[in-house]
């Protein structure tokens, strides 16, 4: 969710974002947070197809939480 923040990502995209995750682990989170409202999934009928994500209004209010476990995750890297 922290990396459709600022804009829709396409699906590739949002998945290269994610180091290590499996293709079913990355379909099986997307579903999850499509079914709970957070994210929206658009699929433009192209070839090959084109699938972008991106945050519901309920998603984005969750800003301020996912950037300050991001400010917390750096912090505690450097630690």
């Amino acid at each position: 969710m922290f990396h459709l923040l600022n804009d829709a990502l396409r699906s590739g995209l949002l998945q290269k974002m994610i180091p290590k995750i499996s293709n079913k682990m990355f379909t099986q989170t997307v579903s999850k947070l499509e079914k709970d409202g957070l994210i929206t999934r658009k699929i433009y009928p192209v070839v090959p197809l084109k699938v972008e994500y991106e945050l519901t209004e309920r998603g984005k209010s969750l800003e301020a939480i996912l950037r300050s476990l991001d400010k917390w995750g750096l912090e505690d890297i450097s630690n």
